[in-house]
């Protein structure tokens, strides 16, 4: 089977800073560097590195062909991939010593994937393959909907976070993962857990304390693997994009999740994003 990604794909630009910055605060960072990144991009090369087949679809402008000759070198399709008039989007990321982040996204030429596009590389799509979205691209719900006609399985990371737009793509997903915060928002905005949801499997992230998977009345938690992060980024994309490709290998959610606790776990040991994600020999021989 494959999987087809509607997927962002940023330029991440990273600082590292001595605290997170509070409002009206300047601080000057000790690093900069530059990464391949974006949620979408982050769980493309995540599930390819852990031996899925993987389509990404999405657009980057004229200054973005650098993002797509190291998304193919990644192992990613990226025949879907169009440029457009519209520079290629950008993330400013803060991280402090901690590893914990700040960043400033600019939507760019990830909010303007042509339709066009997405109906071509739909057409290639089969009956049980999975379709991924994210909300940092325009077209999700015309996606979920044909996804769904198409006997696609369709699975929905719900970030950035907008209640709205959870309940809207409900009735077309079958795997819904979120992070704690995103749950506690969607209750308090909506009145609904995500338990409440019609939706097959979901999984909540909860960071250091682990991950909870519901299906039905069910509820698995799942711990955490204890390592010293340097930095937290990319780190839930790469938990994402682990659990899909081994979905679409045919294992049990309970041991794709056992699998993607390992790869995050080692993600937060590395400084970037796309380009630092473990694969999956380097998963399957760490020893924690």
């Amino acid at each position: 089977m494959a999987i087809w990604n509607l997927g962002s794909i940023n330029a991440d630009i990273v600082f590292a800073v001595p605290h997170i910055p509070a409002p009206g605060e300047t601080v000057a960072s000790t690093s900069r560097r530059r990464f391949l990144g974006g949620k979408g991009t982050n769980m493309s090369v995540a599930a390819a590195r852990a031996a899925a087949q993987v389509h990404h679809i999405g657009a980057v402008g004229p200054d973005g062909k650098w993002t797509t000759d190291r998304l193919l070198e990644y192992g990613v399709d990226t025949r879907h991939i169009t440029e457009i008039d519209v520079e290629t989007a950008q993330a400013t990321i803060m991280v402090d010593p901690q590893g914990e982040n700040a960043i400033v996204l600019h939507p760019g030429a990830n909010a303007e994937i042509p339709q066009r596009t997405l109906q071509t590389a739909m057409a290639e799509a089969q009956t049980g393959d999975w379709l991924v979205i994210q909300n940092e691209t325009n077209l999700q719900r015309t996606a979920a909907d044909m996804g769904k006609k198409m006997g696609l399985r369709v699975a929905y990371a719900a970030a950035p976070f907008s209640a709205d737009r959870v309940v809207e793509l409900v009735p077309y997903i079958d795997f819904l993962i979120l992070n704690a915060v995103e749950a506690a928002q969607l209750q308090e905005l909506t009145g609904q857990s995500p338990a409440d949801l019609d939706v097959r499997d979901i999984i909540i992230t909860k960071g250091a304390d682990g991950a909870d998977w519901i299906a039905g009345t069910s509820l698995s938690h799942f711990d955490a693997i204890d390592v010293k992060p340097v930095d937290t980024t990319g780190a839930g994309d790469t938990f994402t994009g682990y659990v899909l490709a081994g979905l679409d290998r045919g294992m049990p959610m309970a041991q794709a999740i056992g699998l993607a606790t390992k790869a995050a776990a080692l993600m937060v040991t590395r400084h970037g994003t796309a380009d630092v994600i473990p694969d999956l020999s380097e998963v399957q021989a760490f020893q924690p």
